[in-house]
């Protein structure tokens, strides 16, 4: 889609000066075909010469077009805007236009502008590969991934001439992944180099979960071609979803040492950074890019979402609103200022909130988020049945992208409890890594667990990290060792497991959590709440690790995890009867594990421990073999990050207020009660019917 090929093959003779023929068409022809041949070497003359036939001939499109095109190429894109935004206008039609009006728009950090302009130049031409991959790079750096995967899908497809992988290709982009999966595989057999074929295979199984074989693919990718950086950055992004941070940040750097500037690289780089807690090294890099590019609002959020968990919620705050000035439909924006927990929306807040929710066409994640927010706008107003119907409705349409399955839970829950016996755990006493370097705080969400965090790590023998995914990498590898698929549970590979090959798990947990820590504090905490689903391996793989179970009332815990819109993973959250069996579910599986375990596990309840805190901090830091520091009781002063939706809760000192909140909420509960059953009635005990049954396993 160069110049040349918009203006046709034309056979230039040396510089022509225009009216120099008989054929003053010939002769315009030959003059533009000249200039835009000189572009890539002399934009300066380039230019030159399109005045010239400006001058001559008048305003003639492809004429400014060139002139819009030399002066992006010397640096100046404000004067390139002058020649090209009007010719957008005058050729609404026009692909090359729009397409050269998104390049210099992109120079003018004017992101969202330059997204538009090159959105229409590939629905007026879909065929010009550089103007997807142009647009893919440009949602790459504003932080828009899917869009970015599928312009990159799009460029590929538009930018091969083979049948067999256009085919291939058309099939990923309408996300017909058998179709493609298929096509390029029989591609790769004919042609097992061809890297273009193994990068889209390597899309095809990322897009289908397979992260395992994306990376093996793109890992063959860059050993036959290192200079493939789409490649390279496509194998960055799935180190990073698969949780390797240290390896996706190598990839990173190398992509930057060849392109020290790159918006899209830098903000992968800022995204891995945050993942293993360096912020204030994400947070610089945020801030480098929009200074660049001012006016990304997603890069703005992002920036908001480092600068919350780094504690600097004023400056979180204002990143938020500069975000919603320039998209204010975005609802996951709205949403991060919600969830903030200390923000109150103003009057003209709500009023902006139900105006971008009342307009046609609202995008299904965006209601989503602004349900949630304006649920949490008129809790604060103390409307609170308003408040309900609008959490009911966020969770309403989350709920039904989701594919959670409470019986699934259930029969897992239930196979957990008959795998794991006490003689089970007796065979197999003194197996794994014997380092006691982690504390594991599990539980549901909302029940405390960051609270009991803060506590602990401000111990000077305690390092607070995050919710770390290592556990759940693991299990997944196990899963597919016992299933391709990765469908079936993963417990019958960890009882063939012997001494030796749980040892290498828990190293290879220690040693894969060893880049999330910043200090020489002997122990650090990994709050997974979900983890309590893994106490089995957990045990067997670190039998010394400390584990603490956080539990709240469950209408608190329940409700207010009802009412948290989360980032990603707890499915189970978005439904009343769905989070109430499957609290009903967590306890009766740690009954099991305190029957079969006695001792093993270190219970605290929220609502002792705001009524008694010294005394539960005491009893906590007995548990896991800590003398008592006075630091512990004043855990609000402690400045780390904080990367939960309690960041800002546990930075003020322990309130009462919050205990019953959920009891404004009571007339709408019903189905939340009967789903806990006689949990709900027995807490803090475990029913005495749940706690027998688990004797008898």
């Amino acid at each position: 889609m160069d110049l040349d090929h918009a203006l046709g093959s034309h056979a230039v003779a040396g510089e022509m000066p225009l009216n120099a023929t008989a054929d003053p068409t010939a002769d315009l022809e030959t003059a533009l075909a000249h200039a835009s041949r000189l572009m890539a070497s002399d934009p300066a003359l380039a230019g030159e010469q399109a005045a010239e036939i400006i001058k001559t001939v008048g305003e003639h499109p492809m004429a400014v077009l060139l002139l819009g095109v030399s002066h992006r190429l010397r640096g100046d894109p404000e004067r390139a805007l002058e020649s090209l935004r009007p010719l957008a206008a005058r050729q609404p039609n026009w692909a090359l236009a729009h397409y050269e009006l998104g390049q210099a728009l992109i120079r003018a950090r004017r992101g969202i502008e330059a997204s538009a302009a090159l959105q229409r130049a590939v629905k007026l031409d879909p065929g010009l590969p550089k103007a997807w991959l142009t647009l893919g790079d440009h949602l790459m750096a504003m932080d828009d991934v899917e869009g970015a995967d599928s312009a990159y899908a799009n460029h590929i497809r538009h930018s091969t001439r083979d049948p067999q992988m256009l085919q291939a290709a058309t099939a990923l982009v309408e996300n017909r992944l058998p179709e493609a999966e298929s096509r390029l595989r029989e591609r790769l057999k004919q042609a097992p180099t061809d890297v273009a074929a193994i990068r889209m295979l390597a899309e095809v199984a990322a897009r289908l979960g397979r992260n395992e074989d994306a990376e093996s693919l793109l890992a063959r990718c860059l050993q036959l071609a290192p200079g493939f950086h789409a490649a390279r950055q496509n194998y960055a992004l799935v180190l990073h979803r698969s949780n390797k941070p240290a390896q996706a940040l190598t990839e990173v750097e190398s992509l930057l040492a060849d392109d020290p500037g790159n918006a899209g690289y830098l903000n992968l780089k800022a995204v891995v950074l945050c993942r293993i807690g360096d912020y204030d090294t994400a947070i610089e890099l945020y801030a480098a890019i929009l200074e660049a590019h001012p006016d990304h609002p997603r890069i703005w959020m992002s920036f908001g979402h480092a600068l919350k968990t780094a504690g600097q919620q004023q400056r979180a705050i204002d990143a938020y609103r500069r975000s919603l000035a320039l998209d204010p439909g975005c609802g996951e924006v709205w949403w991060s200022l919600a969830n903030l927990k200390t923000v109150r929306f103003s009057a003209t807040d709500l009023a902006a909130m139900r105006a971008e929710l009342a307009k046609t066409g609202v995008h299904d994640e965006d209601r989503q988020h602004l349900e949630f927010a304006i649920g949490k706008a008129l809790e604060d107003e103390a409307d609170y049945e308003a408040s309900f119907r609008h959490y009911l409705e966020g969770n309403r349409l989350r709920h039904k992208t989701l594919r959670y399955d409470a019986d699934e839970t259930s029969s897992r829950v239930q196979r957990i409890r008959q795998s794991y016996t006490r003689e089970f755990f007796e065979q197999r006493a003194g197996w794994g890594a014997q380092a006691p370097d982690p504390i594991f705080v599990v539980g549901l969400p909302r029940a405390g667990s960051t609270l009991i965090e803060q506590i602990l790590s401000s111990h000077s023998a305690v390092e607070g990290t995050m919710e770390l995914p290592e556990v759940t990498s693991i299990t997944r590898e196990l899963r597919a060792q016992g299933d391709p698929n990765g469908t079936m549970p993963y417990h019958d590979v960890v009882h063939a497991l012997d001494d030796a090959a749980l040892r290498a798990l828990g190293q290879r947990y220690l040693d894969h959590t060893r880049i999330q820590r910043r200090t020489d504090a002997p122990f650090f905490i990994d709050k997974m709440p979900n983890n309590f689903l893994h106490l089995g391996l957990i045990h067997l793989m670190l039998p010394n690790a400390r584990i603490i179970d956080a539990r709240r009332h469950p209408l608190a815990c329940c409700f207010s995890g009802f009412k948290q819109h989360f980032a990603r993973g707890q499915s189970f959250t978005y439904d009343l009867d769905d989070i109430g069996r499957y609290y009903r579910d967590y306890v009766a599986l740690m009954a099991h594990f305190d029957a079969v375990l006695p001792g093993r596990v270190h219970r605290v309840i929220y609502e002792h421990m705001i009524e008694d805190t010294e005394g539960e901090v005491r009893r906590l830091l007995a548990y896991c073999g800590l003398p008592f520091e006075p630091g512990c009781l004043r855990f609000f002063e402690n400045e780390r990050p904080v990367r939960t939706a309690s960041s800002e809760q546990v930075r003020k000192p322990i309130y009462r207020e919050g205990v019953d909140h959920w009891r404004h909420y009571e007339p709408w509960l019903g189905p939340l009660k009967a789903a806990l059953g006689p949990v709900l009635d027995a807490y803090p005990e475990v029913p005495a019917g749940m706690a027998g049954e688990n004797q008898r396993h």
